[in-house]
């Protein structure tokens, strides 16, 4: 099987400033808008119950705010499809630039948002609306951030460039949860009336540094590529309808990326926001023993992404992927047998093993398989709502799915029995969707 001759060199413009600059903007870019994004999801897990749900029972109101939460993960694909909408028309850049202020400018809404007993119902209905904000932004950034750093990359590193945008989401929970860390060490009174705005009024500064970091990168060197052939050929981009295309010529390629992304997704939110949740309610930890646990594998996860990205560089992708779907088949069951455990060591263990490894070895492979499987012109589109689809089906609706399994079989391993599922479904979406160069080259 051939792959598809779409991840082309640019080698004009691999200069190595240049590529630099890629490298950081994307980094930097995803830390923000996923430290925005995140930050949702820890304030759901630890205080959004309380001063916007507070009408219904403690267990009801966490089930409220963890549905907010699902609104801006299933306005993720309405994003991916917008940006990836223009992005594949317009350009990368331009793109990656709006999804930031979107971002932004719903991050500090939320930090100034009433409470419930201040205007009643219409709380949280702003903070859905907001929360779908932030979800259109995520879904054209993250896509976005993947492609300009594959396009930029050299052939033999593409992997590895490629790893370093997703970089930014272990970043961006480092920022979330360990500002979350430093605020709920305030008194209970002033953590619910003020504390829990500082991170989201605190995220205007980090706006603001990625801006000016990101104004200072190039477009996309495929891109330009295939609009200066357009233009010769007299197609411009600007006549094509990018979701027509990809769901007409590469709907199977759109598919398994969504059964491939879906198991590293729901992993993550799984443990971002449920198992905060299920810690402090269900085990007794106190809120800081909870995110810490988070920290110490957010560490690290910055760290084994791009070393996975090597690996993939070496042996493959597709290989990569595939097989850490599977390891997440046979580990997760284990994991959430030690997240039940009622043992602070062994939730920490589980919190590590499944974001330094397992979380680690699914997504570092993603961007250059993804990319390869569509061409230039639909590859914004293709990338961003193949990921984003299996982000809302996945991550939106992970916190819901773990805490109906554990209210209804009072146990938390039925949510390892679903994550396993997932795994396996992952790895065998990876195998079949079309190689790499890597993956060629290794036969």
């Amino acid at each position: 099987m051939d792959a598809i001759p779409a991840v082309q060199p640019a080698a004009r413009s691999h200069k190595k400033p240049n590529l630099f600059r890629v490298a950081v903007a994307t980094v930097i870019g995803t830390a923000v808008e996923a430290f925005d994004f995140l930050a949702y999801g820890t304030a759901a897990a630890l205080v959004f119950n309380k001063i916007f749900f507070p009408q219904f029972d403690p267990v009801t109101g966490t089930l409220a705010a963890f549905g907010a939460f699902a609104s801006g993960m299933l306005a993720r694909p309405i994003g991916g499809i917008l940006f990836g909408h223009f992005g594949d028309r317009v350009g990368r850049k331009s793109m990656l630039t709006l999804s930031l202020l979107l971002m932004g400018l719903c991050t500090v809404l939320i930090g100034l948002l009433p409470t419930y007993e201040q205007i009643g119902i219409s709380a949280a209905v702003l903070l859905v609306v907001l929360r779908i904000g932030q979800g259109l932004s995520f879904g054209g950034e993250m896509g976005g951030a993947m492609l300009m750093a594959v396009e930029h990359a050299p052939p033999k590193w593409k992997a590895f460039f490629g790893s370093l945008p997703l970089v930014g989401a272990p970043l961006g929970i480092l920022l979330s949860v360990g500002s979350f860390a430093l605020v709920t060490r305030l008194p209970e009174a002033d953590f619910l009336s003020w504390g829990w705005r500082l991170p989201f009024l605190a995220s205007a500064v980090l706006i603001v540094v990625g801006l000016f970091i990101r104004h200072g990168i190039d477009e996309s060197p495929e891109f330009e590529q295939v609009k200066r052939e357009r233009a010769q050929a007299r197609q411009p981009l600007a006549n094509k309808v990018p979701l027509r295309e990809l769901l007409r010529a590469h709907g199977k390629s759109l598919l398994l990326c969504i059964g491939c992304k879906i198991a590293e997704v729901t992993l993550i939110y799984t443990f971002l926001v449920f198992s905060v949740s299920y810690a402090v309610s269900k085990l007794g930890f106190s809120r800081a023993d909870a995110l810490h646990a988070l920290l110490y594998g957010a560490g690290v996860l910055m760290f084994t992404i791009p070393l996975f990205g090597v690996l993939a560089d070496r042996i493959g992708a597709r290989r990569v992927c595939g097989w850490g779907g599977m390891l997440l088949g046979l580990m997760a069951i284990p994991i959430f047998m030690a997240v039940g455990s009622g043992s602070l060591m062994a939730y920490s263990l589980a919190v590590f093993v499944a974001m330094a490894l397992n979380y680690a070895i699914m997504i570092a492979p993603q961007s250059s398989l993804y990319s390869a499987q569509f061409p230039p012109e639909l590859r914004y589109s293709g990338l961003s709502i193949g990921v984003q689809f299996s982000a809302a089906i996945g991550g939106g609706l992970a916190p819901l799915i773990s805490a109906t399994l554990v209210q209804k079989f009072d146990s938390i391993l039925p949510v390892g029995v679903y994550l396993a599922f997932l795994g396996i479904v992952a790895g065998t979406s990876a195998f079949l969707m079309k190689p790499t160069a890597q993956d060629l080259r290794r036969g």
